[in-house]
């Protein structure tokens, strides 16, 4: 009997591994590679494929770009005003229009609010504060074209790293790394890769739906965007060239790599990451099974794994509808979100004090510490929760010393969660996480990573 039941399985494994199947696994997977996480020199910076088309997009587009976002968000907020209102039974009977328009409040808020925002800074109506060039004029002229572009790309194409048994090759591989180090699957190690040679919000993408396909529970899902939605190579030399100090961007870009590990070693392991449940989007079962078959490597199942996950794709159209629906997913369900959220962190930034003031309880520390200029430095580490880049460019303003500058830059891509993106585009898919969480992690983050980067800095300069 039981080698009766062998032989089934081994001839199984033997239809999964057939030649067709292979094709399907290894073309589409080398595909999707080369487009999101192969690095390239591309007009004298580092980025990928993925990120190159997103630019020629924007660049083809031109003006008519931010028109194009905001009838976007308009029609996203109008359809979500539509269905809480009316109801209709077409979008409430069409899985994909209700999951796309009925909100909870918190989210129709933010929805009406992008739209009301974008159309302020196009047609110039409303208080200048919304308006104004580093604040909603910047988001939608700046931030939400270059998301714009790439949600269109990395949505359309994201299957190739989904659906073709790349994620189940990894996982089984990785596990043993992923799982004791960082608590989390060993297919979370693509979605880190994506972020740290793509983009952070690439990676975001990647979770996103790898949580609502049952792969990535809460906890594990939150833990990856939180962690490993690292800052891109070539947004990393920006940072550092902003600061006057793009010849320390080797030195720099391994301070962030290491503190960035540090963090997502410890972050995990406490609350509120840690506190968080293991339980799956509208509670469906678990797919992602780490057991390893008796018999099997983590290779060889890992091979098998991705086969038999390559065998289930069978129709070309399915696969450019899939990508499609990301597409219309990301447009209508996260640009709505960044516009309003990120438009109002850089008010908060600019306009009030209120970041200053948070930024107080750090001077004791940064002088216990012993870096330079302490108090300057302090009114930047928390104003990086708004915007990523405005810590350097405040540093660059008001501190004459280089190590501090270096400090603040280094601290800035370390923090990771900001909410004109990746904050924003985390709060907009969904992963349940609130403002709170985000802001308590990025607190850590910066408590955890503050210390190693100082140590690091006092070697080098």
């Amino acid at each position: 009997m039981n080698e009766s039941i062998n032989l089934r399985a081994k001839n199984k494994d033997e239809v999964q591994a057939s030649f067709k199947n292979n094709l399907k696994f290894i073309i589409p997977s080398i595909i999707g590679v080369l487009l999101f996480m192969t690095p390239i020199k591309f007009e004298g910076n580092i980025t990928i494929p993925i990120a190159i088309m997103s630019g020629k997009l924007v660049t083809l587009l031109g003006p008519s770009l931010p028109y194009i976002i905001s009838s976007a968000i308009c029609i996203s907020a109008l359809g979500s005003i539509v269905t809480v209102i009316f109801k209709p039974d077409f979008i409430l009977k069409n899985e994909f229009l209700n999951t796309l328009f009925n909100l909870k409040p918190i989210w129709f808020v933010a929805r009406v609010a992008g739209a009301i925002f974008s159309l302020s800074v196009l047609t110039g109506i409303g208080p200048e504060i919304i308006w104004a060039s580093s604040t909603g004029s910047f988001v939608l002229h700046d931030l939400l074209t270059i998301l714009f572009s790439i949600f269109f790309f990395a949505g359309l194409f994201l299957p190739l790293l989904l659906s073709f048994g790349l994620l189940e090759f990894f996982g089984a591989i990785l596990t043993k790394v992923m799982r004791p180090l960082f608590k989390l699957p060993g297919r979370s190690s693509i979605d880190c890769i994506t972020s740290w040679l793509g983009d952070g919000t690439l990676g975001i993408m990647l979770t996103n739906k790898q949580y609502e396909e049952g792969f990535y529970s809460r906890k594990e899902a939150t833990i990856i965007s939180t962690t490993f939605s690292a800052v891109s190579i070539t947004f990393s030399l920006i940072v550092i060239s902003q600061v006057g100090l793009s010849h320390m961007f080797i030195p720099f870009y391994l301070t962030v790599t290491f503190a960035g590990i540090v963090a997502a070693i410890i972050i995990p392991r406490i609350a509120p990451l840690s506190k968080l449940p293991d339980t799956y989007y509208n509670n469906q079962p678990n797919k992602n099974s780490e057991d390893i078959p008796e018999g099997h490597t983590s290779l060889s199942w890992g091979y098998t794994k991705a086969l038999n996950k390559a065998s289930t794709n069978v129709s070309v159209f399915k696969f450019f509808k899939d990508g499609f629906a990301n597409v219309i997913d990301m447009w209508l369900g996260v640009l709505p979100v960044v516009m309003a959220l990120a438009t109002s962190a850089l008010i908060i930034a600019e306009f009030t004090p209120i970041f200053k003031i948070l930024g107080l309880p750090f001077i004791p520390i940064l002088m216990l510490l012993q870096v330079p200029e302490a108090v300057a430095a302090s009114q930047t580490i928390v104003v990086g929760f708004a915007d990523m880049l405005l810590p350097s460019v405040l540093a660059a303003n008001t501190i004459t010393s280089e190590m501090t500058r270096f400090i603040v830059a280094c601290t800035s891509v370390t923090q990771l969660i900001y909410m004109s993106e990746v904050g924003g585009v985390l709060l907009g898919s969904k992963i349940p996480v609130s403002i709170k969480q985000l802001l308590i992690i990025f607190i850590e983050r910066t408590l955890i990573t503050l210390p190693v980067i100082v140590l690091i800095a006092n070697f080098l300069f």
